[in-house]
């Protein structure tokens, strides 16, 4: 049976080769095409001697445009030439086989004239699209209210509106086999750093896949450290957001039938970063910004915190805390671990649930979820109403994080942590904290440090890392970019 299924396999390879390197004509389109409800053949007489043959795949067209653009124009046609009948600019002539092809499938329809052999391919690409709407993974009150959508032309579009200049540059790629998808990588000459350039440049190359239909897969196969829990590339599906990266060296890449762009080089600290941050006065980004760290270590440190003092450390809390702690676990069948493990799955749960739920009856669930359940469970002697607070804390202070991918990663932290005290203490919290200290200090984003401007140490960058200075003082491009333009002014006489 193997043997027969690899003959049958080698011949359809066969096929499928000789397909590709016969001469364009109608019978091998028809050979190709065979089977496909949605592709069809239309034959045009312009006269006796002339005739007009039409391919396209009826869904990926706009039909009103092959009627008003081609079919109405070639009917009433008294032009020996077709081309000065169609009313498009872009004609591209077609020679080959596979280009034919490439371009059919890219929304385009073929004519052929048969009295002069002339094969031609005119662009009608169905514009059918999601109109530009507000961010919902990146909310904000004042800024801008546009956010990508799914077609690449229309983000190109987004971001040239904000950087009318020549030097942002858009090269075009195609990865995925079977998918061809578009990737479009921009960058600004003269500003950004060559290296960057090279460096995505070839990791696009060596992508070797056959399905591609969001940006998080094209990361997956650029990323340099694929086991980490940490994102080498930051998703945004807001515009002024790239631009402003543009702006300071980085790279983007946007990827066709998506509406999230990937940043890059990026940092651990660009996570923390809101668009909002250079909207705001200085003064109320920067403590805006502090509060996200500090709601950070919060989120990952709490319940760990609570865990390691109940099991190894209970000396140290002061009396009368104690004694409300063991009042509140007098009754309580599980041990510290494992009624904290629970709780916390459970919050995960519920997160998972308001998200894959409809927008209303997720807001329910997160209700009932919350402050029935979680009520419920202490009445009923599952878990301490101290342990709830501090849940309840932990898992709000998780939610000040702007990036949705470093959400995800904080969960993983805080679990690794709860092990960690349990089985140490406060010394197994040290452990892991040096531990996460050391990856993050390992880690890479486009062969740049993951850690900088920390470590590599950049002393001027420190303006915009834990508080964001006055604009009027950022004059300077983050050095650990490596920009060609350090300085953000021009050269004053």
């Amino acid at each position: 049976m193997y043997l027969v299924w690899k003959k049958k396999q080698s011949e359809s390879k066969l096929v499928a080769q000789s397909i590709a390197e016969s001469e364009l004509s109608i019978e091998a389109l028809k050979k190709s095409l065979v089977q496909m409800d949605d592709a069809e053949f239309v034959e045009i007489d312009i006269s006796e001697i002339q005739k007009i043959h039409l391919v396209y795949i009826r869904t990926l067209i706009d039909q009103e445009k092959l009627n008003e653009n081609i079919i109405k124009p070639l009917t009433n046609c008294s032009k020996p030439s077709i081309q000065d009948c169609i009313v498009n600019s872009s004609i591209i002539p077609i020679t080959i086989f596979i280009e034919a092809k490439k371009q059919l499938f890219s929304g385009s329809v073929l004519l052929f004239d048969s009295s002069q052999n002339l094969w031609l391919a005119v662009p009608l690409k169905n514009p059918i699209g999601r109109a530009i709407e507000t961010s919902e993974t990146e909310t904000i009150l004042f800024g801008a209210k546009d956010s990508f959508s799914e077609q690449v032309e229309h983000n190109i579009t987004l971001i040239r509106r904000r950087l009318p200049i020549h030097e942002l540059k858009a090269e075009k790629f195609s990865v995925g086999s079977m998918s061809e998808t578009s990737v479009v990588l921009m960058y600004i000459e003269g500003l950004t750093n060559p290296d960057f350039v090279s460096t995505v440049k070839e990791k696009i190359s060596e992508i070797n896949f056959d399905l591609f239909f969001d940006s998080s897969q094209v990361a997956a196969f650029m990323e340099e450290h694929q086991n980490s829990i940490f994102p080498q590339f930051q998703q945004t599906d807001r515009p002024d957001v790239v631009s402003y990266s543009l702006g300071l060296g980085k790279i983007t890449l946007l990827v066709d039938n998506t509406p999230f762009a990937l940043v890059a080089p990026i940092t651990f600290f660009h996570l923390f970063q809101s668009p909002e941050d250079y909207i705001n006065r200085w003064v109320v980004a920067s403590f805006l910004r502090i509060i996200r760290y500090v709601c950070f270590i919060l989120s990952i440190t709490l319940i760990p915190f609570y865990v390691a003092l109940t099991t190894h450390h209970y000396q140290m809390i002061p009396i009368q805390t104690l004694l409300i702690l063991v009042d509140s676990r007098s009754k309580l069948p599980f041990t510290p671990f494992w009624e904290a493990f629970i709780m916390l799955i459970f919050i995960e749960i519920i997160k998972e649930a308001s998200l894959r739920m409809p927008t209303k009856t997720g807001q329910t669930l997160g209700v009932i979820g919350g402050i029935v359940i979680g009520q419920g469970a202490v009445e009923a002697g599952f878990a301490s109403n101290v342990l709830i607070v501090m849940v309840g804390i932990s898992t709000i202070a998780s939610f000040l994080i702007p990036n949705y991918l470093m959400t995800k990663a904080n969960s993983l932290i805080q679990l690794m942590l709860l092990v960690f005290s349990s089985l140490l203490g406060l010394i197994g919290i040290a452990l892991g904290c040096i531990a996460i200290l050391a990856h993050l200090n390992s880690l890479s984003s486009i062969k740049q440090p993951y850690f900088s401007p920390v470590s590599p140490f950049f002393r001027k960058d420190w303006i915009d890392l834990f508080i964001r200075g006055p604009l009027v003082k950022m004059l300077e491009r983050p050095e650990h970019l490596k920009p060609l333009k350090l300085k953000r002014y021009k050269t004053r006489r």
